[in-house]
Order: structure tokens, then C-alpha cells, then sequence
């Protein structure tokens, strides 16, 4: 999976565009993905990624940076052997697409705000 393109409120990922929020997984992209609390990312969120044997998420809090992560779900992550990486959501595109030529990572972006 490569990250073709984002901008505010649509990304475009292997040639496809998407304008609701996504995970993207090694094999698939998942959306909309949808949040219990929208801008208050919950454990509950992220259930599909910790049934992966994938070590690393890259989190994309949006294009303003205004989904947070709370300490517990870093925490929750970290427990179940997943490291994170926080960033607004053009950072961690970028953060993913460089990462996958060196390894395997689960990107879960949140497009807007």
C-alpha cells in the first residue's frame, strides 16, 4: 500500500480515493472508519489493528491535529507490543510512506480537522 495523495478530507491510496477516514492495512484499506468519540481516539477504535501481528501504527490526528490520543490507548498499544507514531495527518503520511519500504506498518488517518 503507498499513499498517493492527501489533502484536506480525501487521500488517495494505489490509485483509489477515499474521503472518510481510513486504516490502512498491509493487504486492505478500511473505511470509513468511524470512531466512538470522533476526535477522541478510544481502544475500542483500534480493534481490527491489534488483532494484526503488525508492530507499529502511524496515526494521522488530522489535518489540524485535532484527534487525540490519550495516554491509555498508547499505553494499551504499547502492552500488546505495538510502538506509535503521532503525527498531523500530512506528517504521518509522510511517516508511512516512508516507513513501508523498510517495514510492514498499520497507518489509521483521520482526514479532516
Amino acid at each position: 500500500m503507498i499513499i498517493d495523495q492527501y489533502s484536506f478530507g480525501n487521500i488517495t491510496i494505489n490509485g483509489k480515493s477515499y474521503s472518510k477516514d481510513v486504516i490502512i492495512f498491509p493487504d486492505h484499506v478500511f473505511s470509513p472508519w468511524w470512531r466512538g468519540e470522533g476526535h477522541l481516539l478510544q481502544i475500542d477504535d483500534l480493534v481490527e489493528v491489534v488483532k494484526t501481528d503488525i508492530n507499529e501504527l502511524i496515526i494521522g490526528t488530522g489535518y489540524y491535529g485535532s484527534m487525540k490520543v490519550p495516554s491509555d490507548v498508547i499505553e494499551f498499544l504499547k502492552d500488546k507490543g505495538i510502538t506509535t507514531s503521532i503525527n498531523k495527518t500530512p506528517d504521518a503520511v509522510y511517516v508511512f510512506n516512508r516507513t513501508i519500504s523498510e517495514r510492514a506498518a498499520i497507518a489509521a488517518l483521520h482526514l479532516t480537522c
